[in-house]
């Protein structure tokens, strides 16, 4: 028998809430900032976060295709970073994922995670509030499995 994931009732579809995450390839941390929106400028910002995460560190970053990821902010961004220096230099190196290709990406496999844990407790969120504090209280919790990352074709050279 093949289940079906649950749905649930959107009672205000304009209450959302924005995630950027990203799995630290080589201490396996999960880092999640909250945003409004996603957009070029946040993209930015959260990369900036992660440089300061890091500042001694090159930083390589796998993504999809969103459009903020490939914008002109971002790209004027990567550019005054890495100007004038050698691509085998460069602080932040960025590439995408293939076009609809979740499955390659680590960071969708722990977001399905969270979400199908989520779909669980949701008679526990009574509002928009209590389901993201539920998110982030499992995110805090760790209430995931880390992917394998040899499994994804874009990590195994890595691993």
């Amino acid at each position: 028998m093949i289940k079906e994931p649950r749905k649930l009732p959107i009672l205000n579809p304009k209450e959302r809430q924005t995630y950027y995450g990203a799995l630290e390839l080589f201490t396996q941390e999960f880092i999640l900032i909250l945003e409004l929106t996603a957009n070029g400028e946040l993209t930015v910002e959260f990369v900036k976060k992660l440089i300061a995460k890091h500042p001694t560190s090159k930083i390589f970053l796998i993504w999809d295709g969103a459009s903020y990821h490939r914008g002109q902010v971002m790209k004027d961004f990567l550019t005054a970073q890495n100007q004038g220096v050698p691509p085998e230099n460069w602080k932040i190196t960025c590439i995408r994922f293939a076009p609809y290709a979740p499955q390659e990406n680590p960071v969708e496999a722990i977001w399905l995670q969270l979400k199908t844990l989520l779909r669980r407790f949701y008679r526990f969120g009574k509002s928009f509030q209590n389901i993201k504090r539920l998110f982030l209280l499992f995110v805090d919790l760790k209430l995931f499995n880390l992917p394998n990352l040899s499994n994804y074709d874009a990590f195994s050279r890595f691993a």
